[in-house]
């Protein structure tokens, strides 16, 4: 990861994990305060062209998609049906990491 300050508003606004709770500027942890869920930043996919950082499970993948594509982030992995359960699209943050965004069906 180049500059966790430069993606910081990619993770605590576009997925809202706005509580940051440490950032030592090579390891950083964000989380939403409503949820608790959080994620640590700090990398083999059996479909998409390139691997995930880390994986974020929303309740609504294709409304995540239609924001990603809404906020111009470069859209890694289309919105695809995994033959294993999982409905998901790759998308890029403006730090470079490419972050899987999922819903379990």
């Amino acid at each position: 990861m180049a500059d966790i300050d430069a993606a910081k508003g990619f993770y605590t606004g576009f997925l809202g994990l706005s509580s940051e709770e440490f950032n030592l500027g090579w390891v950083a942890r964000f989380t939403s305060p409503d949820t608790g869920a959080n994620v640590q930043l700090v990398t083999r996919d059996a479909s998409a062209p390139e691997d995930s950082v880390i994986s974020v499970q929303t309740d609504d993948v294709e409304a995540a998609y239609a924001e990603a594509q809404q906020l111009g982030y470069e859209i890694v992995h289309p919105l695809t049906k995994e033959p294993w359960g999982v409905y998901r699209f790759f998308v890029r943050s403006p730090d470079g990491a490419v972050i899987n965004i999922a819903q379990h069906r």
